[in-house]
């Protein structure tokens, strides 16, 4: 159940309700909402003017119409796969979601001991678990984040390459437990600056709510009433000005780069190497 759709009525509505995502009669009531996951799951990105993330797992939470006292977020910054399983994953079943988002994957790619296979042996018992106390698990596939980020060529090719890789080993769990996916590569506006918060790495308060409108229309296709649709206008949000840009950039964005970067150049220069090879085969006579 993979969102793939491309249609767009207008650049405020980029999920249409149509019959086929709309149910007529919604059957269920989501009271409790769990979320697990990194940073993106954390609400980084969407800044709240005293402080603090807001994010897709509050926006979701407001348009299912479950309380405070329902809903619960289990992410940290940094989490990988692994880490959602281990730490997050019994909190969320002690809470008895009635459904849960699992956002997470993305930092497996960049670091250098990243294995797709146990990436999907984790993802697989993180859905089985939820779907054992009753909740719909909603998870991602992703984008190629080196369109938004804009790494250096060899860069970019291995870390699409690791996000292919990566996307395979959760397709394999969708196909395999019948769980509803969100593919971030086809949410309308993904690639659009404005849809990303000033770091690159993060949604902005529009992408967050693009992720929040994404997963209601899946969550809405399986069944559940959505009273309050996502709005996509900003609302409730931190403004964000151009010092903010700067002040990352350098606090923020080279080290992160150059951190990252040591984990992905020996990965790079593979792949580097590898094209090299196959282009001098086809060359020889």
């Amino acid at each position: 159940m993979t969102v793939v759709s491309n249609e767009v009525t207008s650049t405020l509505d980029p999920f249409p309700i149509s019959p086929r995502t709309a149910p007529t009669v919604p059957s269920r009531i989501a009271r409790r909402l769990a979320v697990l996951g990194d940073s993106t799951a954390v609400g980084l990105g969407d800044p709240l003017p005293g402080g603090g993330w807001r994010g897709v797992g509050p926006l979701v939470a407001e348009a299912l119409g479950v309380g405070s006292d329902g809903y619960v977020n289990h992410s940290f910054t940094g989490a990988r796969m692994r880490c959602v399983r281990e730490s997050q994953l019994p909190d969320a079943l002690a809470h008895r979601p009635d459904a849960a988002l699992v956002l997470a994957g993305m930092n497996d790619t960049l670091r250098s001991d990243f294995d797709p296979d146990s990436v999907s042996a984790d993802l697989d018992e993180i859905v089985t678990g939820l779907f054992s106390v009753g909740a719909v698990p909603v998870v991602v596939r992703f984008h190629d984040h080196g369109r938004v980020f804009r790494l250096p060529g060899p860069l970019h090719r291995a870390l699409k390459s690791r996000i292919e890789l990566l996307n395979s080993a959760i397709d394999a769990v969708v196909a395999g437990r019948g769980v509803p996916c969100l593919d971030l590569g086809f949410v309308p506006g993904a690639y659009d600056l404005d849809a990303w918060s000033v770091d690159r790495l993060h949604p902005s308060e529009l992408g967050h709510r693009l992720l929040a409108r994404g997963f209601t229309d899946l969550l809405g296709q399986a069944g559940f009433a959505v009273p309050e649709p996502v709005a996509l206008h900003p609302s409730g949000g931190a403004p964000v000005g151009t010092a903010d840009h700067v002040g990352w950039l350098l606090v923020k964005g080279i080290p992160w780069l150059w951190r990252r970067g040591r984990d992905l150049v020996p990965y790079a220069a593979a792949i580097m190497l590898r094209s090299a090879r196959e282009s001098l085969v086809i060359r020889l006579p």
